[in-house]
C-alpha cells in the first residue's frame, strides 16, 4: 500500500498486521469432502469452524488469501452491544423487541469471545470497558439526540446505561455522554490466530491461496477450487460481501469506506474506553495497549490512541489522503497529548438498510447454503454472532434470533434508505458515458491509476513504482459499473456494490469472484 501525502512516516497498515502472524495454512490439492464447507477465512468463518468443530463436525475453510486477509484484518475492534445505527433507529425498524434481541446477541457475543479467549488461553489483550457515546457539537440532530437513545437502550435492555454530565477524557469536555457499561476490546488477530491451531488441533482443514470459483447447493451442496471439488452437507460464505448471490442481499446493503490512525500517547494519559460522536459519518476512539514485553505499557511507556471515522461511499471519492488529514488534525485537537501517527489505514464495512447483519440461509439458494454478510461498522460482534447463530442452524438446534438476521427478511421501515442507496447505485452507470480522468496513460504517475477511455471502453490503467504500465478492464465483472482508483489502498473499487481489485487486477473483496479482464493487446 502507498503511503498517504499527509503521514509518509506511519506504517500504511492495520496494527494488527504487523503485530500477530496467523498460521500460514496450505493450498488445496485434491478433491475432498467435510461435513460443512466455509468460505471465508475471517471472524465469521473462523468461529463458524470452531464452534463447529468443538460439536464434532469435519470442517473445511477455504480463504482466496491468508487467514483474515480481508476485512476482519482491518478492523478497530471495538466490541460493543451499543448498535452502530443507535437503538432508536433500531426500535423504529425492528420494534422494541427486535432491538433487544439485537442487543442481547450484540452483549452475547462479547461474552462468547470472553469465554473463548479464555478457554484458549490467548493473551489478545481482551479487556471489559465502559463505551461512551456523546454528542458532536457540530451534529445538526435533534437537541435531545443523547435522551432518546437513553431510552431507546434502556427499552431494549441496557439497564446500566445512564446520562453523565461527561466522558472521562480530561483533555476536552464531551458535554453530557451516555455511559454503556460492560463493552470490550481486543486485539482481533491473535485471538483468531489461537482459534485457527484449535480448528486444527480438533480436526478441521483450513486451506489458503484456495479460490472458491462457485458455490452450489444441493445434496451433496459443491465448492469449486480450480480443477478440485468439496463436497459438503452444508456451505457458508464468509466473505464479507457474498460471491455467490447477484442482487437479492446486494440490493439491501451498501459499501462504505472508513479511516483509521493509530497513534502515540503516554500510557495512563487517555482513560481505557470505547468512544463514539453522533455525527452520521462518526469517529471512534479506542486504546490499544502496547505490548508488555516490550517495556511499552510501563509509567514511562506510550500506549496507541486508535481514531477512525470520514467515512464514505466506496469508489465515489478520491480524497483519502485528506480524510487522513482530516482525521488526525480532529483527535489532536482533543487529543493535544498524541504524539507521531504510527499507523494509518482504511477498510470496507457493509451497511444494510436496518443496522443489523444478513446472516442465515441465502435467499432463492438450496436450504443448505448460508450467508454472512452486512457487517454495518460492528464486524466483530456480528461476526460472532454468524458464529453462533450458524451453528444453530447446521446442527438443527432452535435459536432466537434466526428471524432477526434472516438474510430475506423485509423491513419495510427502512424502505427510504433501500430507495436512496439503490439509486445511489443507479446513478453510477453514468460513468459509462463520461470521458476519463487523464487524457492518456503518458498522464499517470508512477506508483498510480487512472480510468481512462479509449474508444467505446473505459480502461482501468497503473502505473508501479518501475514505471511498469498494466492494462485492464475497467468493468467490475459482478454488475459492469466502472471501478474508480483508490490512492491510498491502492485498489481498484467499484463504486456499486463494494468489489475491490488489486492493481493487476486481481479480486480481494466480492461480491465480484473473477479478477478484472486484462486489456487485449495492452
Amino acid at each position: 500500500m502507498v503511503p498517504t501525502a499527509a503521514l509518509p512516516e506511519a506504517s500504511h497498515q492495520s496494527i494488527w498486521a504487523q503485530t500477530a502472524q496467523l498460521p500460514t495454512g496450505r493450498r488445496l490439492s485434491e478433491s475432498t469432502q467435510a461435513d460443512v464447507c466455509i468460505v471465508g477465512g475471517g471472524i465469521a468463518g473462523l468461529t463458524t469452524a470452531y464452534l463447529l468443530t468443538k460439536q464434532g463436525r469435519s470442517v473445511i475453510v477455504l480463504d482466496d488469501g491468508p487467514l483474515a486477509s480481508g476485512m476482519t484484518r482491518m478492523t478497530t475492534a471495538h466490541l460493543s452491544n451499543v448498535i452502530d445505527d443507535r437503538f432508536v433507529n433500531i426500535q423504529r425498524w425492528h420494534g422494541v423487541g427486535g432491538a433487544r434481541l439485537a442487543a442481547e446477541s450484540h452483549a452475547a457475543a462479547i461474552d462468547s469471545i470472553e469465554s473463548i479467549s479464555r478457554e484458549l488461553n490467548v493473551d489478545c489483550a481482551f479487556r471489559r470497558v465502559d463505551g461512551y457515546l456523546y454528542r458532536a457539537p457540530d451534529d445538526g440532530a435533534a437537541s435531545d439526540l443523547l435522551d432518546q437513545e437513553l431510552a431507546a437502550a434502556l427499552s431494549a435492555g441496557l439497564t446500566g446505561a445512564e446520562m453523565l454530565a461527561r466522558a472521562p477524557i480530561d483533555s476536552f469536555d464531551t458535554g453530557q455522554a451516555i455511559r454503556f457499561p460492560n463493552q470490550g476490546r481486543i486485539h482481533p488477530l491473535k485471538y483468531l490466530a489461537s482459534m485457527a491451531e484449535a480448528i486444527e488441533k480438533g480436526g478441521g482443514r483450513l486451506f489458503v491461496d484456495s479460490h472458491a470459483e462457485s458455490v452450489q447447493g444441493g445434496t451433496p451442496a459443491r465448492v469449486k477450487v480450480g480443477k478440485h471439488t468439496i463436497t459438503a452437507d452444508h456451505v457458508v460464505v464468509a466473505t464479507n460481501s457474498p460471491i455467490n448471490d447477484l442482487l437479492a442481499i446486494h440490493t439491501k446493503q451498501a459499501p462504505y469506506m472508513t479511516y483509521v490512525i493509530g497513534a502515540k500517547v503516554p500510557h495512563g494519559s487517555v482513560t481505557d474506553a470505547l468512544y463514539w460522536d453522533t455525527l452520521g459519518a462518526y469517529h471512534y476512539v479506542r486504546l490499544h495497549p502496547r505490548e508488555a514485553s516490550s517495556g511499552d505499557t510501563s509509567p514511562a511507556g506510550y500506549d496507541l490512541l486508535i481514531v477512525g471515522g470520514e467515512d464514505h461511499k466506496s469508489g465515489q471519492a478520491d480524497d483519502a489522503d485528506q480524510r487522513h488529514i482530516r482525521l488526525e488534525a480532529w483527535a489532536r485537537e482533543r487529543f493535544p497529548m498524541m504524539g507521531e501517527v504510527e499507523f494509518v489505514w482504511g477498510g470496507q464495512v457493509m451497511e444494510t438498510i436496518d443496522g443489523l447483519a444478513f446472516i442465515g440461509r441465502n435467499p432463492m439458494d438450496q436450504e443448505n447454503v448460508y450467508v454472512v454478510t452486512g457487517d454495518s461498522g460492528m464486524g466483530i460482534t456480528h461476526g460472532t454472532i454468524a458464529g453462533l447463530l450458524l451453528t444453530d442452524l447446521i446442527l438443527g438446534r432452535e435459536n432466537p434470533w434466526e428471524t432477526l438476521y434472516d438474510p430475506s427478511r423485509k423491513t419495510w421501515r427502512a424502505a427510504s434508505s433501500f430507495v436512496k442507496e439503490n439509486l445511489n447505485v443507479a446513478r453510477q452507470y453514468a460513468d459509462w458515458l463520461t470521458g476519463g480522468e487523464v487524457e492518456s496513460v503518458d498522464d499517470i504517475a508512477a506508483g498510480s491509476g487512472a480510468v481512462l477511455r479509449r474508444g467505446l471502453s473505459k480502461i482501468a490503467a497503473y502505473r508501479d513504482e518501475q514505471g511498469t504500465l498494466t492494462e485492464l478492464s475497467a468493468v467490475c465483472p459482478h454488475l459492469q459499473c466502472i471501478v474508480q482508483w483508490n490512492p491510498a489502498e491502492s485498489t481498484w473499487d467499484c463504486p456499486c456494490h463494494g468489489s475491490r481489485f488489486l492493481p493487476d487486477g486481481q479480486v480481494i473483496n466480492g461480491p465480484a469472484n473473477v479478477n478484472l479482464a486484462p486489456v487485449v493487446g495492452a
